[in-house]
Order: C-alpha cells, then structure tokens, then sequence
C-alpha cells in the first residue's frame, strides 16, 4: 500500500474541498495516484447525488455579478437542500465562483457545460454533492444585458438586476432592491395578457364580495368593490365616465362648479388608484417606489435623470 503524506491529502482537499478523512481514503483507493483520487471523489459524489436526485434542494445563496463595464449582469442560485448548508463560508464562495464564471454565458445549459478547473460545472456540481452530503443544483439562472445594470442582493436569499438606459449607480441600486423587496412579476401593465386582466378581476371581486357578506353579517362598514384592477382596463371611454361621475357628485355635494377643475384631478387620481390593484402589486413601473412612497418607480427614475428609463430587470429567489 502506498504511503499517503498529510501534504498529498491537503492538496487533495484544496482541490476538491472534500473532508480530510475522504481525501484520504481516496488517496488510499488510488494507491496515491492523485487524478485517480479526484476520479474516486468523482464516482463518489455521482453515488451519492444518484440517491438524492429526488431531493428538494429549497435552501442555498443566491448571486447577483455584473461585468466590469456595467452593461451585463447574472443572477443565479445554488441550491442545497438545509439551511445550515446555504449559511456555510465555502459554500457561498463557491456560489460566487461560479457566478463570476456563469456572467460569460447566455444560458444555463451553455453555463453547466463549461470548464471549472478541468471538470465541468455540472460535474463540480455532482462532486460537491458528494463532499457536502446533499443535492447541490443551479436552480436559478438569469442573465441581462443593458446600457447599464444595476443589482442587489438581500442576504444571499433574493438577487435582483434591473437594466438602465444610461449609467446611473444610484438609481440602479435602488430600484435592484424594489425589485428584491417588492417582487414585481411584469415591467409594465402593458406586458399584461388581456385574458389574465379578466380572470385576475371576477377573482378579486369575488373574494371581496365574499368578505363583504361577513363584514355585513357583522355590522362593519363593506370593503369597496372595484370596477377594474389594471391601467389597461382604463379606457378613455371608461376615463370620461368616471369624470362625468365625479362631476355628478360634485353637484350632488352643491360645490360651485367654479372650483369643480381644482377638485376633479384629485378625485380621478384617487379613482385610477382604486381601479389600479393589480399594476401596483406586479409592475416595477407601476409600484410605489419604497423609499419614497408618494411617488411610483417610474416616477423615481425619470426624475433622477433626464431621459432614464427602466429596460427590464430580473430576479431569482431560494425555493
């Protein structure tokens, strides 16, 4: 049998990051030959991801790495299946290894199929599998590209990019964490199919007028029951009736109509409000900028600059 010296397993060990007592049986297996022990380590961590394929892997770190000039970015997730893996120093380091290698690649598949230090990343994936013991996959893989981009990640949990048309470091932080902190699933309302809209309204106003029943059951003043929930049901027909409507209630309420044009901004702003649920929930442009709440995101970002705009953003989340 050969001799295995403690520097032959610690160079074991540096190489794979696999525990000392494992580096050193491998050696032992290999009668000290030492690609044959990383071969070992290899067939080991196929063994054990082979048992655990079934695993759900809903813990680990999520990355965000943007280029040097600011004009690509990638977020990703490495999946593990405990929360004390996801928490562990080497694990988020090699999450950020590979992150910083996944930023030259479009897609996951191109990404998994590439060098990591003579292996590819699937295969360090499996390996790894085998040196920590649980699943380990690229559950999350996002990339954008833009005139610049910004990102923020919220302790290794969520990682978000957006995408500026011009450089703004401030404005892209910003809306980054909007973005990890709020959730939007769309930029725009005008992104929105028509037949969602429909489906998203009967279900609110339903549950809504569910509510009501036990509100009314109870004695307690009714929830308001919306007519609409998105920007792209208002039209400029349903616009005109609902100023007509206001300027009823103006009359009704015997306001002099010489002061009707100072009232009615105020009360079809407040009714675009009501009648806009759905946008201000799901859309990054329509939501209310979380620093300042007065104003929406869209709003934030033009006033920071002239002509900035939001091209479109990303964001990648454990589970």
């Amino acid at each position: 049998m050969a001799k295995i010296t403690a520097a032959e397993v610690n160079k074991l060990r540096q190489a794979t990051g696999a525990g000392m007592m494992d580096c050193k049986n491998a050696l032992v297996e290999a009668e000290g030959d030492f690609d044959k022990a990383i071969d070992v380590l290899r067939k080991k961590g196929q063994k054990v991801a082979a048992k655990r394929a079934d695993r759900e892997n809903t813990e680990g770190a999520a990355i965000a790495k943007v280029n040097a000039d600011s004009t690509a970015g990638v977020a990703i997730v490495l999946g593990c299946e405990t929360d004390f893996v996801g928490k562990n120093e080497n694990f988020i380091a090699l999450a950020n290894q590979l992150a910083d290698k996944a930023i030259n690649f479009d897609t996951k598949e191109e990404f998994l199929a590439s060098d990591f230090g003579g292996m590819t990343v699937a295969e360090k994936l499996v390996e790894q599998t085998g040196v920590i013991g649980e699943k380990l996959d690229i559950t999350a893989f996002e990339k954008l590209e833009a005139p610049y981009v910004g990102s923020y990640v919220h302790i290794n949990k969520i990682a978000a990019l957006v995408g500026l048309t011009s450089k703004n470091e401030e404005v892209g932080k910003d809306v980054a964490m909007q973005i990890a902190s709020m959730g939007a699933s769309t930029l725009s309302y005008k992104d929105f199919d028509p037949s969602f809209v429909a489906a998203e309204t009967e279900a609110r106003i339903a549950v809504i007028e569910k509510d009501n029943e036990e509100l009314g059951r109870l004695g307690k003043t009714l929830k308001n029951v919306p007519q609409f929930i998105s920007m792209s049901q208002l039209s400029p027909e349903v616009l005109a009736s609902a100023e007509e409507a206001a300027k009823a209630e103006l009359k009704a309420e015997g306001k002099p109509e010489k002061i009707w044009d100072k009232i009615l901004p105020g009360k079809m702003e407040r009714f675009v409000s009501d009648n806009t649920t759905l946008d201000q929930e799901q859309c990054l442009l329509d939501q209310n900028f979380i620093k300042d709440e007065k104003v929406n995101v869209a709003t934030y970002v033009s006033s920071a600059q002239d002509g900035l705009a939001v091209t479109s953003f990303k964001r990648v989340t454990l589970g």
